[in-house]
């Protein structure tokens, strides 16, 4: 995700890192090279594109725009959902860790709370298709390679370590119920998130757009060769910069959970809990909290 001040004029013109410009840059210059063949050709022969108006691509674009609008919105709302259910874990967790501060160093709370670090670091690793066992083997004592959901898995674990807090009299039943309505939430959380990383927008509905972007933009310079002249490879490349641009920006924000620059920092988020929960433990060497690395923070 990029974490930066407020920018300045300079660089809303000239900052690459966190825009698409990267991505898009082969596309913008094969468009801007056919816009300027078009308009040689254009000067070479006036009659050969004299019938082609811009009137209709006025109507196309404003089309293209609201659909693609209607794409990035829900694109953002995939995102920002990703980011409310990390949130709500934020929740979960700092509670559940104010509700069993009175029982102290407790052997039985010390596995409880080691578990749900090992679950928050499986759940980003299982996002982000890593290897969920490596990322909780630190925080758990059970074999975790068997298991065929290892994040729900740790968090069973940590279901356990409650029942054994209830069975040996360290908390109630009222207690309990709380503590496994936490655990319930926390497993809502990651219900959420799967549901966001394998349910992608449809496939038809995407394809119609890449289709009507790259067929608006590669006939764009046949409609404004003849009017606009040799300032038409500068205005297609323009409009090509927003479509194409918008385009990309939605497939990065489609999937919020990878490691593109504008996905969700899940590192820095699992830190958080992780210093959380270890000072709750009363561990006092915790690892530094992450910082953005040029801008971007993982």
């Amino acid at each position: 995700m990029i974490v930066r001040p407020k920018p300045t004029l300079w660089d809303v013109l000239f900052t690459l890192k966190g825009s698409v410009a990267r991505d898009i840059a082969l596309k913008l210059f094969v468009i801007t090279l056919l816009s300027a063949v078009v308009t040689l050709l254009s000067f070479r022969d006036p009659a050969l594109f004299s019938r082609f108006s811009a009137a209709p691509f006025t109507l196309i674009g404003l089309s293209l725009s609201i659909f693609m609008s209607f794409r990035n919105n829900a694109c953002y709302d995939r995102w920002w959902e990703g980011r409310k259910q990390w949130g709500q874990l934020f929740v979960e967790v700092r509670s559940l860790v104010r509700e069993t501060s009175d029982l102290g160093d407790d052997a039985g709370r010390r596995v409880l709370l080691r578990s749900l670090c090992g679950f928050c670091h499986a759940l980003a690793a299982r996002l982000r298709d890593g290897d969920e066992a490596a990322a909780a083997v630190a925080w758990t004592d059970g074999a975790l390679d068997a298991a065929p959901n290892v994040t729900d898995a740790v968090l069973a674990a940590a279901g356990r370590a409650g029942q054994s807090l209830q069975a040996s009299g360290r908390i109630d039943g009222w207690r309990y119920q709380i503590l496994s309505a936490r655990l319930v939430a926390m497993s809502g959380v990651q219900a959420a998130c799967e549901r966001i990383k394998s349910t992608p927008l449809p496939f038809a509905y995407t394809l119609l757009l890449h289709r009507t972007a790259y067929l608006f933009c590669c006939l764009l310079p046949f409609g404004l060769a003849q009017p606009l002249g040799w300032a038409t490879p500068l205005i297609t490349a323009i409009v090509s910069y927003t479509f194409f641009g918008l385009d990309a920006l939605g497939d990065e924000l489609e999937q919020p959970f990878g490691h593109d620059v504008n996905d969700l920092p899940l590192d820095a988020i699992v830190r958080g809990l992780e210093r959380d929960i270890r000072a709750a433990l009363g561990e006092r060497d915790l690892p530094p909290v992450l910082e953005p690395v040029g801008f971007v923070l993982r």
